[in-house]
């Protein structure tokens, strides 16, 4: 009996491996290139911008949001090989779209609440093929990007809406975006530097029977996701509403309250010290923290099991919980007491994404070193 629950473990792995090696191939030698590529045109794109706060907000926003789109673009991995370039296109100019906008919304604003809701229109309009532009920039100064967050805006819903089932997917996309623009408008506070807004918001959500706490549900409501996964599932000629369905179910709450918990969780001591407030500020202690990230690690897998294609989702949260654990701020106690508390839920799935992201970064600490030894780089212009 014994000798049975081995093998069946052992074999467990094997197919684990197997998926992880094809799953990677797929990322690194298809919609990696792709992304890059992408990515470095929008950078010349950014370039181009004329009013200097708005370009140096974009280019900042590509530079410090690098690795957001690049794990984005692992959702593409999993789209068919006829469509892939597509998504990927429709990702990276959302993911891009999305932390701009964030980026913008940081800034000082005499109405910031309204001039972000004004800002993220543009997310919205990211799925609504036809509809004109407003003027994004209204409550921002009138400022002018030579037509940058338009571009993005359009480079996104023709990519989408050119994926077989686009209306499949649409309606809960939509929803989602609708929820991700209450976030992104009233996360950042109003001038009063009051964050009453945020919380009536959150707590006005709704997850039925998860147990959820308000700033949980507000976290799942501001993931960008659902929407990735979202746009993958489009490129699938057979994806119906009901396969669009079950997968905003996975992704809102589970899958959206942790991975926006993790991000804040990662960001929580550069926050501190900029003076900004934090979703980890609620709970009363890193190991009230760790254990709630790890109860939504777990109810995340179970979510994910009656999909289609929950092999696919089940890599993708591992590769997510396998980047936060990887980062250098995990290093601290309070942060690697919760990280490591989500990845241990992962399994050994967890453990080949790991060690490449391990060995990504000791890489790039590496290639630092050498451009510190060869002196500093010349700064691009405007950046």
């Amino acid at each position: 009996m014994g000798g049975s629950k081995v093998a069946a473990k052992r074999c467990k792995r094997i197919v684990q491996a197997s998926a992880f090696v094809h799953a990677a191939q797929r990322y690194w030698l298809d919609a990696l290139p792709y992304a890059l590529a992408e990515m470095r045109r929008w950078r010349g794109r950014a370039l181009q911008i004329p009013d200097p706060g708005l370009r140096c907000a974009a280019l900042d926003a590509q530079h410090t949001k690098r690795d957001g789109v690049e794990a984005a673009a692992a959702f593409a991995a999993f789209a068919p090989p006829g469509t892939r370039m597509h998504v990927v296109h429709a990702i990276v100019a959302f993911q891009v779209c999305l932390d701009y906008i964030d980026t913008l919304g940081e800034l000082p604003s005499d109405q910031p609440i309204v001039n972000g809701q004004t800002l993220n229109q543009a997310l919205v309009l990211t799925f609504e093929p036809g509809v004109s532009h407003p003027d994004y920039y209204a409550f921002h100064g009138g400022a002018d990007d030579a037509g940058y967050l338009e571009d993005l805006v359009d480079a996104c819903r023709t990519a989408v809406a050119a994926l077989p089932s686009f209306a499949a997917i649409a309606t809960p996309a939509r929803r989602a975006l609708s929820q991700i623009v209450s976030y992104q408008s009233l996360n950042h506070g109003d001038a009063d530097g009051s964050y009453d807004a945020f919380t009536d918001w959150a707590r006005s959500q709704s997850a039925p029977g998860a147990g959820l706490r308000w700033w949980e549900v507000g976290a799942a409501a501001g993931s960008q996701l659902s929407v990735l996964a979202l746009i993958a599932a489009a490129a699938d000629p057979t994806t119906r509403a009901e396969r669009a369905a079950a997968l905003e179910g996975a992704y809102f709450p589970w899958i959206g309250a942790l991975s926006t918990l993790l991000d804040s969780l990662i960001d929580h001591r550069s926050d501190k010290l900029e003076g900004q407030r934090s979703l980890i500020d609620h709970y009363s202690s890193p190991r009230e923290t760790a254990d709630r990230l790890q109860m939504m690690a777990s109810e995340a897998l179970r979510a994910i099991r009656p999909l289609p294609d929950a092999e696919n989702h089940t890599l993708i949260l591992a590769a997510m919980a396998a980047f936060f654990h990887s980062t250098p701020q995990a290093a601290a106690p309070d942060v690697g007491l919760a990280t490591h508390a989500v990845l241990d839920t992962m399994g050994g799935i967890a453990k080949p994404a790991l060690m490449v992201f391990k060995a990504r970064r000791a890489l790039a600490r590496r290639s630092l070193a050498d451009v510190d030894y060869a002196g500093p780089p010349n700064k691009t212009p405007g950046y």
